[in-house]
This record gives structure tokens, sequence and C-alpha cells, in this order.
């Protein structure tokens, strides 16, 4: 049984319309209990895979088998907008098409999986993010799928919750699918890497763990680009002879002419050779001009612990270009904290008249998802010129027909793209960042993390990926947790 081929991909075709494909022939399959890693770049394709797995969506072209003896979960990398105002109860309940009357032994069961407890009667958009990501990992796990696919499990979990998912799944005995941008977090247990390219919409399959299939991928890069490198210097030879020979005249352009044919041929036969990942651009963001004195004053915070607030001085003062790090664990109220202060309604906080506060929500709520991202990008700019939007823009990747897409249509990484995209056009003068990294593609994170090192205004952050924080100077810490 453990052999059984239960997922097979032959020769699908999909996209969204002729101005958005996503597989090209795409072929790949998967045995009983293994536990493989989905990659490519941001807005690939990736969750769109899990769609096809689920039935959500259907191939073009091509056939899908998925074994008719087991079942689907999907943990998803947000909890859906329209059921944030669910209880617990009844977001579990959801999971199933027909009332299941024990739900709440059941729901007990799998946030002991999953290191959580909560009232079942509480509402979910009352959690923090940390909190809700348990909570879809929980709504995936109830359901006792044979197959289970996590869509970026490890956002916004901090490295209690990262450690405990990742024991979690090496002792997990049914077949497992990830999407993560997190390396060492794959690397713990997977056994073996879908690619999804985007240039070629191909799905490349590798064996092995998480850095094995990396050194295999560039093994194949340089080999693949020396063959290349020889085949178009005997091209470029070919081609100057032909162009020699074509200036003699008579039978000689004959012989020209096969050459320019030859070098046709051995242009056709260079290796289709997978192209990297784009990266975006280094960028900066700019400071909001003439900052002078404090811009931000945090006297108090709310701790909260067992569902309740609990005020507790503290004495941080903010100038230009200093940045705070906030941090501890789930649930204690770094999220609820940001969002007061980007909002002003932070008792115990206030922030200098007339500073512009750039705000980078987690959720991505402070974006307009009906606006197209051209629409969502012109908002926050004090004159609209188009080239400069676009120019931006580019750097983060959106380019093209893209900038006409609306901002709910996205991926995950997409956003968090056009979130830093307007950061860099609103010229803020205090940055409030909660979980910049979340569905971001790990190559971009060290042009981000520069940017923001050497941003010159305030900056509050949080992260719980300390490889990033690492990399940004952070001149206090405010550990909620002590």
């Amino acid at each position: 049984m453990a052999s059984e081929t239960i997922i097979k991909f032959d020769e699908v075709s999909f996209g969204y319309g002729h101005n958005h494909p996503i597989l090209d022939e795409a072929d790949f399959s998967l045995r009983r209990g293994s536990k493989i890693t989905l990659m490519g770049q941001n807005g690939a394709g990736k969750t769109t895979i899990f769609q096809l797995l689920t039935g959500g969506a259907k191939p073009d072209s091509g056939s899908i088998m998925v074994s008719e003896k087991i079942s689907v979960a999907t943990a998803k990398q947000v909890i859906p907008r329209d059921q944030l105002d669910l209880t617990v109860r009844d977001y579990f309940q959801n999971c199933f098409q027909q009332k299941v009357y024990d739900i709440d032994p059941r729901i007990d069961e799998v946030f002991e999986a999953v290191n959580f407890s909560a009232d079942h009667d509480r509402i979910i958009k009352s959690f923090s993010g940390g909190q809700q990501a348990r909570l879809l990992l929980a709504s995936a796990l109830i359901q006792d799928p044979d197959l289970l696919l996590l869509d970026e499990p490890t956002n916004n979990l901090d490295k209690e919750g990262i450690a405990h998912l990742t024991k979690f799944l090496k002792e997990y005995d049914k077949t497992v699918i990830v999407i993560s941008h997190d390396a060492d977090f794959l690397n713990s247990f997977t056994e073996g890497v879908l690619y999804l390219d985007i240039f070629t919409r191909k799905v490349e399959q590798y064996v092995g763990n998480y850095f094995d299939v990396r050194e295999q991928i560039a093994a194949r890069l340089e080999k693949e680009n020396a063959k290349n490198a020889q085949l178009s210097k005997i091209i470029q030879e070919k081609k100057d002879k032909a162009n020699f020979f074509a200036n003699k005249g008579g039978k000689m352009r004959i012989l020209a002419k096969r050459m320019r044919t030859l070098a046709d041929e051995m242009e056709e036969a260079k290796v289709d050779v997978r192209r990297e990942d784009k990266t975006i651009r280094p960028f900066v963001i700019p400071c909001q001009p003439e900052l002078q004195g404090e811009i931000i004053n945090i006297s108090s915070v709310n701790i909260i612990r067992e569902h309740k607030a609990k005020p507790r001085s503290v004495n941080i003062k903010l100038r230009k270009n200093q940045h705070l790090l906030l941090s501890g664990p789930n649930g204690i109220g770094k999220s609820t904290l940001l969002e007061a202060l980007a909002s002003g309604k932070s008792k115990g906080a206030v922030i200098a008249s007339g500073i512009k506060v750039g705000y980078y929500r987690q959720d991505f709520s402070t974006l307009n998802f009906e606006h197209t991202v051209g629409e969502s990008l012109f908002s926050v700019m004090t004159e609209q010129v188009e080239e400069k939007m676009r120019s931006v823009a580019a750097q983060f990747l959106i380019t093209g027909d893209l900038v006409f897409k609306k901002i709910g249509s996205l991926s995950e990484g997409q956003k968090g793209l056009v979130a830093f995209a307007r950061l860099v056009l609103q010229k803020p003068g205090l940055l409030i960042l909660d979980e910049p990294t979340n569905h971001i593609n790990f190559r971009h994170l060290p042009i981000i993390a520069e940017a923001l090192n050497k941003y010159e205004g305030a900056m509050v952050l949080v992260s719980h990926v300390p490889e990033f924080v690492a990399k940004i100077r952070i001149d206090e810490t405010l550990d909620l947790g002590k």
C-alpha cells in the first residue's frame, strides 16, 4: 500500500482565460505516505494546484487522477473573510457537508494536536494571526484526511508553534503536500519537491529533502548553462562564416544559406534552461521629509492573557531613524497593539501631529480587494503619475496587465508585494509592520530586510522569523511576554 500512486497529473493544462495560463501539459505523480513540498514563484499557481486536487477547479485539458479511496483536506493560508464572524464551533461545523452532532469533543481533540485551546463560542476574528494559523490547521485535521494540503502553515506562528507543527508532520503517517517559503521548516520533513516553473508552466519533480533538491537544481542549471554557452559559441561561428560567404556572391551564397540553416538548427537544440525565480529589485522606502523630534511615544500597552487585556507601563520614545521590535508569543497582543497604533486609537500611545503612518497588516485588510492594483497604488500617491506608479510597481514584479487585476484575485504573496509598493509610494514617517515576511517568496526577503534596515523614519516591527530580523537594525526590543 505504501507504494500506491494516489495522485497523478497527466498532461494537465489550466489557465484563468487566455491571459493567465498556469499549467501547460504538466505531469507528476505522488505515492501514498509521501511528504512533498510544492515550490514556485509568487503568483505561479501553487494554490491553484491545490484547487485542482480538491476539485475546486477543473483542468482545461489532460486528466487528474486522485484515488477514490482517499479524502482530501486543505489548511488554507488565511481564514476566508466571510467566516471571520463565525464562532469556533460554527467554523469547524462548516468543514463538513452534513451536521456533526459530536463536534465539540472532535474540536478539542484536534486542538490538542495543534497545541491550542479556546472557548468554542468565541468569534474567529478575535484570535491573533498565530492563533488563526492553528485554527486553519485544526480545520483540516478534523476532517481526518488521507491527503493533507498545507498552504503556508508557518505564517504567523511563533517559534514554539513552528516546532510543534514540525514534530506533528514528522510523526504524521499520511500524505502531505506543503506550500511554504520557510527553508529550515521544509528541510526538517520533506522527502521530495514539486517545482512549478512560472515560465514553462511545467511541474518538475525531485527526490530528496529540500536542501538536496536545491543542490540538484543548481547542478542542473550549471550543466545546462555550460552546454548552451558552448552551443552559442559554435552558432556565432556559423553565423560569422555565413556572413562571410554571403558577401562573396555566386555559389557561396548557397553555402551561406546552409550555414544559417545549421545555426538555426543548433539554436533549437539549446536546452530550455529552467530560469530561476525572479527577485524584486532593491528598493528604498522614502521617509516623510522634514521629520523632527519625537515621532511616537508609547507609555503603556495591553498584554492579553486568558483573553483579558491587562495594562503594562512602558517607556518607548521613537525619533527619526529608530527601529523598535515587538516580540512575544502568539496571542499576547502584538497585532492588536499595532492596529491600535496605526489607527491612532491606542490610549497609551501618542503619534506626533502630521506624521504619515505606513501600515503593513498581515491580513492585507488595509487593501481594498475590489480595487485594481493600479487603483490601489494611485490611492496613496500625492500626485497620480502613471509612469511613476508603473516604475515602482515593476520593482515588485507587478508589470503589464497585472496592474489591471483586482487585489482580491492576486495570490497572497502578490498582495504582499503590492503592500510594499504602496509603502514606497506613500513615503511614511512612521512604519508599522506586522509579519511582513508572510506569504513572501524567500528569495525576496534579503532585499526587503535591506530596505527596512535603511529606512530612516521611525519603525515598529513584529516578525517571528529570526533570520529576517537579524538582517535589520533594531534599536530597541519590547517583549510583551515578559
